[in-house]
Order: C-alpha cells, then sequence, then structure tokens
C-alpha cells in the first residue's frame, strides 16, 4: 500500500469512488460502487469495469515494474457477462504475465452476490522515463 499512497489512484478513480483494499505482489483488489457508475437502464457502464480494470492493471504494472520504467497500457478489452445495479463491484486482478518489457493482467469483476459480471484483460508495456 506505500507504492499506492505513494503515487495515488488518479483524479478518474477517486472519482468513480474506486477504493483499493488489497495491493500486494500476487494482486490487486478494489471496490467500486455501482451508484453514480450506471448507463442510463440503471446497469453498471461496461466503461467503468473498463476504468476499474485499467486502474488496477496500470497500478499494479507500475508495482512489479523494472527500475527506471513505467508501463503504458497498449491493449485492453472487457467481456461483460452480467451487470449490477445496486451495491459495490469488486475487482480482483492477478498478472498472467510479468515480463522486463511488459505485463498482462487479468481483472476480474462480481457483484455483491459474488457473481462475475466482467472480465478484462490489459497488457502494459514498459517505457523508460526519461529524465
Amino acid at each position: 500500500m506505500e507504492y499506492i499512497n505513494s503515487v495515488g489512484l488518479g483524479a478518474l478513480a477517486n472519482t468513480m469512488g474506486i477504493t483499493l483494499t488489497e495491493f500486494n505482489r500476487e494482486r490487486a483488489v478494489a471496490t467500486m460502487p455501482v451508484e453514480g457508475n450506471t448507463q442510463p437502464y440503471g446497469l453498471v457502464n461496461g466503461g467503468a469495469y473498463a476504468v476499474l480494470g485499467e486502474t488496477l492493471g496500470s497500478m499494479h504494472a507500475g508495482f512489479l515494474a523494472p527500475e527506471g520504467k513505467v508501463p503504458v497500457g497498449v491493449d485492453i478489452n472487457a467481456t461483460h457477462t452480467g451487470s449490477a445495479t445496486s451495491g459495490n463491484i469488486t475487482a480482483v486482478c492477478t498478472p498472467i504475465h510479468a515480463g522486463r518489457s511488459m505485463t498482462v493482467h487479468e481483472i476480474v469483476c462480481t457483484d455483491d452476490d459474488g457473481r462475475r459480471c466482467s472480465t478484462l484483460r490489459i497488457t502494459n508495456f514498459y517505457k523508460t522515463l526519461k529524465a
């Protein structure tokens, strides 16, 4: 959590009410309220799942980054298999591949009943920081 406290989650994550609950080398876990993140029919907006997934995947990639490198997202995809209308979404992010030049993470989003709502995959390329 020290890493997250030093860099933060970003303004969009804060606006959406994303709260980090666990963060270590093996995984990152966060919650997001349904309220305020819905589309006109009362379901969680697919873009909200994407923001939640990208936030966790990119932050975790940054945590695993080699010295002097930062992650840059190059691909994200999401398959929505359900959607919540109330409560919270919980996202669990795990690395599938953590290499020297790129990472791939899977993010599984579930509702309060543990039903899977969305599965995302994000790929981050490591870019060298310029002084």
